[in-house]
């Protein structure tokens, strides 16, 4: 069955759809954030932006603030299950440490990226938005840690990388991815995704006191 509501707009009966008009909210804020930026952009203008009233963002958003921790939220999932979704994948129980955290990357990279102005609404947009937003962005953070402290511990008990406690090296790479992507997210021609993976590989084998993943052989069939 539909979710719809009927409205009553200067005596004209209307229909709205509240998950069509939270998408439109949605990509309207993802546009406007990106190019004019969160700070400069009012409710009054994303309302104009997705066609909707005024009082139909209340009833979808608690504030302008609620929409952008929904952008960020729909970006940072869509990374985590990229990932989840990666270590189901054939062969990545046997593929060597070097190449697991590769494929770890690229697929998480490959999906952060794929909207450029997601992305830089996520990675750009909100920081220093305020301490309700960077307690967020810290709770995600939080779960790559552990996410990425487990990826550490399962390469050194396979005798791979640095013993003892990751947590403080795991931090700071976590800070350098966050970093990383928000130089994507602000010049994505100048540090293009395949770089970003690339990037996000040699820092996380270096960290962990891993090899580097061997140079590609050169093409000799041209």
């Amino acid at each position: 069955m539909v979710d719809a509501m009927v409205d009553r707009w200067d005596g004209v009966r209307a229909t709205r759809d509240p998950v069509r008009c939270r998408e439109q909210l949605m990509a309207a804020g993802r546009t406007l954030f990106a190019v004019y930026g969160y700070a400069r952009t009012s409710v009054e203008d994303l309302c104009v932006a997705a066609h909707v009233q005024l009082r139909d963002f209340y009833r979808e958003f608690e504030s302008r603030e609620a929409l952008l921790f929904d952008l960020y939220d729909e970006v940072a999932i869509g990374g985590m299950r990229a990932t989840e979704l990666e270590l189901a994948s054939e062969g990545i129980e046997t593929c060597s440490t070097q190449e697991r955290i590769r494929r770890l990357f690229d697929a998480y990279v490959r999906v952060v990226t794929r909207d450029p102005q997601a992305a830089r609404v996520a990675f750009v947009e909100v920081l220093g938005v305020s301490r309700a937003m960077d307690e967020h962005l810290a709770m995600w953070r939080s779960v790559w840690v552990e996410f990425l402290t487990r990826e550490a511990e399962r390469a050194a008990e396979r005798g791979h990388g640095t013993d003892g406690d990751l947590t403080v090296v795991v931090q700071v790479l976590t800070h350098s991815v966050d970093e990383l992507l928000a130089h994507h997210g602000r010049r994505p021609r100048q540090v293009p995704r395949d770089w970003l993976t690339s990037e996000l590989t040699r820092m996380s084998l270096a960290m962990m006191g891993l090899a580097p993943l061997p140079a590609p052989l050169p093409d000799r069939t041209a």
